[in-house]
């Protein structure tokens, strides 16, 4: 799937290619920008637990191009960390890395790097329709075609729980980062009370991350699980939880995991909604990561938008929020495009 196109500023054309990424800590999708269209070209996605760095997953994904195309020397990588100075440490994967050495080991003139969730959030506004699944509350709805503009949000869960902001601005679209993902977890009713006293009992802070994500799952299950009575000896893997939760009672559907993922898909909305209350998205609450997209018929059938939509006298300003599932792959890489377009040449405007 491509993102829809958006031209480079005038002078640019001749930049290209450009060497895009979007890591996190399962997977580094790398691709390229080619022509003086912001259109993503060789995207190939690798597991990052096969390479010992960040540095040889890019030097496999560079070996593996066409010979006939020339090396790229801007590059912006999306990554799943925060960034301040010139280290840089996956909070969620041993990888950490110096910007200076690989931008000089990779033969860079330039290398800008972003949260994983600051790139996403600058595609949001050229999203295709086809990119997006949007919630039944606000059918046929899209971010391109005659919705609310402002304030824009997306929360995301992978192998950690990413959030970001967009805003639009006189000087064009702007993303805020952060890490929305480490924020306190709250409780919406009993049953979420003691799960989550469940997991105090393993972890002295947990975070929405601690139980909204890849690495959070199995803790959410665990903890599900002995509030309902039930032990569980052996800790059950993300990929099997989602399998086994959103498979039909003739395939094999264990109760245990349906309910984790119910808990999972309620939570998730309680931490949408005050997302997009803290940032004042009226243009759209976004879901990212690749999680959602996995059990995305549960999803929607779920209590997701009636506890986003629950905030009291903010009923109603939470119901004319729309919300959307990002089913474009590639979504992050092209917030990346944007941000180097805008550093090479200043603002890309949709």
């Amino acid at each position: 799937m491509t993102s829809t196109p958006a031209s480079l500023p005038p002078g640019m054309a001749s930049q290209p290619p450009w060497l895009v990424a979007d890591i996190g800590g399962t997977h580094a999708r790398f691709g390229l920008i080619e022509g003086p269209e912001l259109v993503i070209t060789q995207a190939q996605r690798l597991r990052t637990e096969a390479y010992p760095r960040l540095i040889n997953a890019a030097r496999a994904y560079l070996a593996g191009l066409p010979a006939t195309l020339k090396r790229p020397v801007h590059a912006c990588l999306a990554v799943a960390a925060p960034l301040g100075g010139d280290e840089v440490r996956f909070i969620n994967h041993p990888w950490q890395f110096s910007r200076h050495a690989l931008q000089r080991e990779l033969g860079l003139e330039r290398l800008i790097l972003l949260n994983d969730f600051e790139a996403l959030a600058l595609a949001l506004p050229r999203l295709p329709a086809a990119g997006l699944r949007t919630h039944a509350s606000h059918p046929g709805w899209t971010p391109t075609a005659g919705a609310p503009r402002g304030t824009l949000a997306v929360v995301g869960p992978g192998t950690g729980l990413g959030v970001a902001g967009l805003v639009q601005t006189a000087a064009g679209w702007q993303a805020i980062p952060g890490e929305g993902g480490h924020v306190t977890l709250a409780a919406c009713d009993d049953f979420e009370v003691a799960v989550l006293a469940a997991a105090r009992r393993e972890l002295a802070h947990v975070s929405a991350e601690r139980l909204l994500s890849g690495v959070g799952l199995p803790l959410l299950h665990r903890s599900v699980a002995a509030v309902t009575g039930r032990s569980i000896d052996v800790a059950m893997r993300t990929e099997a939880i989602v399998q086994r939760g959103t498979a039909q009672e003739r395939d094999g559907n264990d109760a245990d995991c349906a309910r984790t993922l119910a808990v999972f898909c309620a939570m998730l909305g309680t931490v949408a909604g005050n997302v997009a209350l803290t940032l004042g998205a009226r243009g759209g609450l976004y879901i990212g990561g690749g999680i959602v997209p996995r059990m995305a018929d549960l999803f929607f059938a779920s209590s997701f938008r009636e506890r986003f939509e629950a905030k009291g006298r903010y009923r109603d300003y939470m119901r004319a929020i729309p919300t959307a599932l990002i089913i474009d792959p590639q979504a992050a890489l092209t917030g990346a495009a944007v941000a180097l377009a805008q550093a090479l040449g200043g603002v890309v405007q949709r």
